[in-house]
């Protein structure tokens, strides 16, 4: 098989891949895109439909392209789509779609080969851009085979019309089953939200500040002052919650940021598990016919369960297992976005954390860093 060259591949037209794309062109360098999907920002197309971003807008543009003055504060999904397209056309990004790659490799002359299910593509550098949610995580609940009702993964969930005066369980409480548990409110049906452990939350809005900004001014500062100020953020704005089920955490929102947790950020489905209309129940200990065993031996009727338990960047399946032990960490992530080591050179890693101040924020220095990187190793003026 011919192999098509590129000077700089990169893998996903997400955010993360576009955001590097961007920098790249606004420095006059070549780089090809390639997509798994037929479309930009595939993932955000098929999202659950009240998703809006968590994150203001003025921190959550990608490199040198602004979002409209005309959007809200926080953007809704489909505009976030238009955006990723606007921003496509505006550094003239054309992907090459349907291009799921296979397996990714370093040839004898110190290049990077890209297998595809069609093409092979050599390049100088590759950027791994696919994201922290390439393969949504499906654990298979005890005992789940025997129940008769609905079994979704988020990924699945666009709104709870179909739902509606139904007993719907929600496994996992992040910021995606917050809000699906919220969505299921709104459409009338009977939401409850299973939780294994003590959830860290913050107001997306805390004391009339996005909590974003609060976030990005604490960066400066010391870790153990961050995790002060954070501590007392959550006792002031949302106290003790263990009384509902949410149990209590034992550090810092901060603290646990760093350690790739965030807190969840509160768009309303605090309010409501404390009005009683969304219930907390602990985790499952067995999956029954039309009922759901729970691990404090309370069993329920539910007719649907609807997996809320987030996602895996599945990036071992391209590499060989010696190289995956040298980049990946043992959750699957990469241990760093380059790697200074000869065998490794040109390989980077773009849009695999979730920091406090927001991925979309952090996007933003990342590519600027792997863009300069880029431009150093080709020894090409920006």
């Amino acid at each position: 098989m011919q192999a098509r060259s590129a000077k700089t591949l990169i893998i996903g037209a997400g955010p993360a891949g576009l955001a590097i794309a961007g920098q790249l062109a606004h420095r006059q360098q070549p780089f090809v895109v390639i997509e798994a999907s037929d479309y930009i920002g595939f993932s955000w197309r098929n999202h659950y439909d009240r998703l809006h971003l968590h994150t203001v807008k003025e921190h959550s543009a990608l490199p040198h392209f602004p979002f409209p003055v005309n959007f809200p504060t926080y953007v809704p999904r489909l505009q976030f789509v238009d955006y990723l397209e606007r921003y496509a056309d505006h550094f003239n990004i054309r992907p090459l779609f349907n291009q799921q790659v296979s397996q990714i490799s370093r040839t004898t002359d110190g290049r990077w080969n890209v297998q595809t299910t069609t093409d092979l593509f050599e390049a100088e550098q590759v950027v791994v851009a696919t994201g922290y949610n390439r393969l949504p995580n499906k654990p298979e609940l005890p005992g789940q085979r025997d129940f008769r009702g609905i079994i979704w993964h988020s990924c699945e969930y666009r709104n709870g019309a179909a739902f509606r005066d139904e007993n719907v369980l929600v496994v996992g409480m992040g910021n995606t089953g917050a809000e699906l548990a919220l969505d299921l409110l709104d459409y009338e049906a009977r939401p409850f939200i299973s939780v294994r452990g003590p959830v860290s939350i913050l107001p997306r809005d805390l004391f009339g500040r996005p909590s974003q900004k609060t976030a990005i001014f604490l960066k400066k500062f010391p870790n153990w002052f961050c995790d002060l100020v954070t501590r007392t953020a959550q006792t002031m704005s949302v106290g003790d919650v263990s009384g509902y089920g949410l149990g209590k955490p034992a550090h810092s929102p901060s603290y646990n940021a760093r350690r790739g947790k965030p807190p969840i950020l509160d768009v309303g489905t605090l309010a409501q598990i404390k009005a009683g209309r969304i219930t907390v129940v602990p985790g499952i200990e067995r999956v029954n016919a039309k009922t759901i065993t729970f691990t404090d031996g309370r069993e329920r009727p539910f007719d649907a369960i609807i997996l809320a338990t987030g996602y895996r960047p599945a990036l071992s399946a391209f590499f060989n297992p010696v190289v995956t032990d040298r980049i990946l960490t043992e959750s699957g992530y990469p241990k760093a976005m380059w790697f200074n080591e000869s065998a490794l050179r040109g390989l980077y890693f773009l849009g695999f954390t979730t920091p406090v101040t927001g991925v979309l924020y952090n996007l933003n220095s990342d590519s600027n860093s792997i863009a300069r990187q880029i431009v150093e190793n080709n020894f090409i003026p920006a």
